[in-house]
């Protein structure tokens, strides 16, 4: 795989729109642990899929937005909270979306998947779930390490690190591989 000398462009995905969304500290500490990297984070607030909508007025702005980060990044992390055995509507929107936009923004794209959720099981059945989600996209999905956070409340400290050191390790060596994958060096380990 060709090697890159400039920094690696990362965009996280936080399948919740909370404010205080453990899933999106999860992206933000997945960031960090990845190393540098010029990282942004993708704006789920988009309309609901409506083939109408789509018909009067095309792609939203948006939703546009989003495909294009996908297609510019160069590897993507998507972390999402467990509603109902699944991952939460707003991020099976804008998969949804995304899917309807010119291109194929996924193709072989390294993507890491990664949950957190106040019950114990930490999001196994979303992350299956996601991963079925993924398929029509052909990313380059990496199978593990998993990194499923549960009981979230106790999970990260002041400063929004992780406070378990099973997922502080599991994440670091995703954040690796996926570094990795996407043809960047393994960055120094951040503390």
């Amino acid at each position: 795989m060709e090697t890159h000398m400039s920094k690696p462009v990362l965009l996280g995905i936080s399948g919740s729109l909370r404010g205080g969304s453990y899933n999106t500290k999860l992206i933000r500490e997945a960031a960090r642990l990845f190393g540098p990297a010029d990282f942004a984070e993708a704006d789920l607030r988009l309309p609901l899929y409506d083939g109408d909508l789509e018909d009067a007025e095309g792609i939203p702005a948006s939703v546009q937005r989003l495909a294009d980060q996908i297609a510019g990044a160069d590897a993507v992390i998507i972390s999402t909270t467990e509603y109902n055995k699944a991952p939460s509507g707003v991020l099976k929107n804008a998969l949804d979306w995304v899917s309807r936009t010119d291109g194929t923004p996924w193709k072989d794209k390294p993507v890491a998947i990664m949950s957190a959720t106040g019950g114990r099981a930490g999001g196994e059945r979303t992350q299956f779930a996601l991963r079925l989600m993924m398929v029509p996209f052909q990313p380059n999905l990496l199978m593990g390490p998993e990194v499923l956070v549960g009981n979230t409340s106790d999970q990260f400290d002041a400063s929004d690190r992780l406070t378990n050191a099973r997922n502080a390790k599991a994440l670091g060596a995703l954040m690796k591989r996926l570094r990795e994958a996407a043809g960047f060096p393994a960055a120094e380990a951040a503390a």
